[in-house]
């Protein structure tokens, strides 16, 4: 080999080198991590984790950049596995006021029925940013309402998320059988088998990435199986089957749904899911409260995901969700802050909070830590949405990362850092890396003009008013 040839060579290797390092960032000595062997922080190199740095040692290869880290507690970016963003513009609305949950539905369809294009985008985008500020970093929203003119809901979605930078599972949801039916929904929000199943397929061909790292994924989520026919339910089965994708609903929220599928079909609702060809690991459900222990076992034997969401579950006077032995059962558990109408929050952090206390109502002061409920909303919601590339702070894995300070008032005196996020009530994060790019620096979203965004969401729910 000639001597132009070795040194065009050494030339190009130290340019692959030198970029390599320029690309390469040290979060340096945290306060606290959700991560063995990461006490001195890790690395991050393009838009995933490439090194942790463990107690006494030296990133092993030059960095390019460091952040230090000495005043944050660092966690996986959390993951929200529920929400409806359009309730944003109905937060405390008096129309649902102190409401169970099937009145408080029927009042609040008829508000809903009249969400335009231009309000349901700013409830998008208000959602998305109070998610992000409180630490979360992929969320999955449910999007079941479609009045005339809502038809591109997904595609809404999806734009503003890109937009952001936040990394999203949009559930194509769906009813049929609405009050002309028998049903619960109005006539005016639902759309027919053949136009659900036709988006349906439309927009996992159009945005569904089933690669690890893809900021855009689709699922497939009928309402509930009890306000869409047969048809639905198992030609969404299907289709998620043909693309790869995961299956959501809600179910078993309150005893009315086991007791209705009984009388009008004959079985229980696991017996239903069975039927349909849905259960099974692609699956993962909202709330699951009022499940009894032989369903439980039988979703937990079958890889189900439950996604708890304490908050709306406290809001409508509803059952604790007996999350402990679904995870026993073989479940996985992750967590939602569901529908700001219903929560009536956007705030992912504060879930965590919600989950430890109403679990501790169940299974005692020893029977759900601290560390379960980070885990269940870091790695369980993102099991819940198919992904075992995000959820933990591991080699290889995408640098999505949640970083909190202890300096307010309401952690003064906290000896256990990690601890402390959950029991004082952290509520909003310092720092949120998604990809690799900080969107969250020194607690506000980077280049968003926030004022703007607030008086822009009010006008919309005023319209809603």
């Amino acid at each position: 080999m000639d001597k132009r040839r070795l040194v065009a060579q050494d030339r190009g290797a130290a340019s692959n080198l030198q970029a390599s390092v320029q690309m390469r960032l040290w979060l340096k000595d945290p306060l606290a991590i959700f991560a063995d062997g990461a006490e001195r922080g890790l690395v991050v190199d393009g838009t995933r984790i490439v090194e942790l740095v463990g107690r006494g040692a030296e990133p092993r290869a030059p960095v390019a950049a460091t952040f230090e880290a000495s005043r944050h507690v660092v966690l996986p970016g959390l993951v929200n596995a529920h929400h409806h963003f359009y309730q944003t513009l109905t937060r405390a609305h008096p129309a649902g006021l102190n409401q169970e949950l099937i009145p408080w539905l029927v009042a609040l369809n008829k508000v809903w029925a009249r969400l335009k294009p231009e309000h349901f985008r700013v409830a998008v985008r208000l959602a998305l940013i109070e998610l992000m500020l409180s630490g979360c970093t992929a969320a999955a929203d449910h999007h079941q309402m479609f009045p005339k003119g809502l038809e591109n809901a997904i595609d809404i979605e999806i734009e503003e998320a890109l937009k952001l930078g936040m990394r999203m599972t949009v559930t194509r949801g769906s009813q049929n059988v609405s009050e002309k039916d028998g049903g619960l929904p109005l006539d005016e929000i639902v759309q027919d088998e053949d136009a659900i199943l036709a988006d349906s397929e439309r927009v996992l061909k159009l945005f569904h990435d089933p690669k690890p790292g893809a900021m855009i994924r689709i699922a497939l989520a009928p309402c509930s199986p009890l306000a869409v026919t047969k048809g639905v339910m198992t030609g969404s089965a299907r289709l998620a089957e043909r693309y790869d994708c995961q299956i959501h609903t809600h179910l078993a929220q309150i005893p009315d749904e086991e007791i209705y599928c009984r009388q009008a079909f004959g079985m229980g609702l696991v017996d239903k899911l069975e039927e349909i060809g849905w259960l099974g690991p692609r699956l993962w459900l909202a709330h699951g409260s009022c499940f009894e222990a032989e369903d439980v076992a039988r979703l937990g034997a079958a890889g189900v995901g439950i996604c708890h969401c304490a908050a709306s579950d406290m809001l409508l006077g509803l059952k604790i969700c007996p999350t402990k032995d679904f995870e026993a059962a073989g479940a996985t558990i992750g967590l939602g802050v569901d529908g700001s109408a219903s929560n009536d929050s956007s705030n992912i952090m504060e879930a965590l909070r919600h989950s430890l206390m109403l679990g501790r109502l169940r299974y005692g002061a020893s029977g759900v830590t601290h560390r379960d409920v980070i885990r269940w909303a870091t790695e369980g919601s993102a099991r819940c949405l198919g992904r075992s590339d995000i959820g933990r702070i591991s080699i290889g894995l995408e640098a999505d990362l949640a970083l909190f300070t202890l300096d307010e008032p309401r952690f003064s005196g906290a000896h256990d850092p990690l601890a402390a996020l959950v029991l004082c009530g952290a509520h909003r994060a310092d720092r949120v890396m998604i990809a690799g790019e900080w969107r969250v620096i020194d607690g506000a979203p980077v280049g968003v003009d926030l004022a703007a965004l607030l008086a822009e969401h009010r006008a919309a729910a005023r319209a809603l008013a």
